[in-house]
């Protein structure tokens, strides 16, 4: 039989997420939306800026992402800010709220996409970076870029 494959298009990305910290383990998880919060999903009316997740009574919950109202809602249009349940295997709800306890880490989401009809959020547990770790970053991608530059230069010679 022929694997078929994965169709996933991306909605949004948390860009600011991979800056500020440093992105130790990913998950792929579920999340709980309403029907017009799903049109308004596959429209890309999602914002992650200061996005963040946390565990309560067991449950993962993703506070602070907007998903704007679907235009054609009317009345069964949720508030763009409310909490969202993500939905997770148990074992891995209790092991990530062990690190975060232990260890003093965040959830962080890292982007929203489609994977087939359904929606899914990228979760990353992360640890917070100093301000030279950012400076460190960025005169690493400076000097990659340079370097990439002068390639491409000296290539044309």
């Amino acid at each position: 039989m022929a694997e078929k494959k994965d169709n996933i298009k991306i909605i949004a990305q948390n860009k600011k997420a991979r800056h500020e910290y440093f992105i130790l383990e990913a998950y792929e998880c579920g999340i709980e939306l309403f029907g017009t919060e799903v049109k308004s999903v596959r429209e890309g009316k999602v914002n992650l800026a200061d996005s963040y997740a946390g565990i309560t009574n067991g449950e993962v919950l993703i506070k602070q992402m907007n998903i704007s109202p679907f235009e054609k809602g009317n009345i069964f249009n949720r508030d763009p800010m409310r909490e969202r349940k993500l939905l997770m295997h148990k074992q891995e709800i209790l092991k990530l709220s062990q690190k975060i306890k232990e260890q003093g880490l965040s959830l962080v989401p890292l982007k929203v996409y489609l994977k087939g009809s359904l929606v899914k959020v990228e979760l990353a547990l992360v640890k917070g970076k100093k301000l030279y770790d950012k400076r460190e970053d960025i005169a690493r991608r400076d000097a990659k870029r340079s370097m990439d530059r002068a390639i491409k230069n000296n290539a044309r010679y």
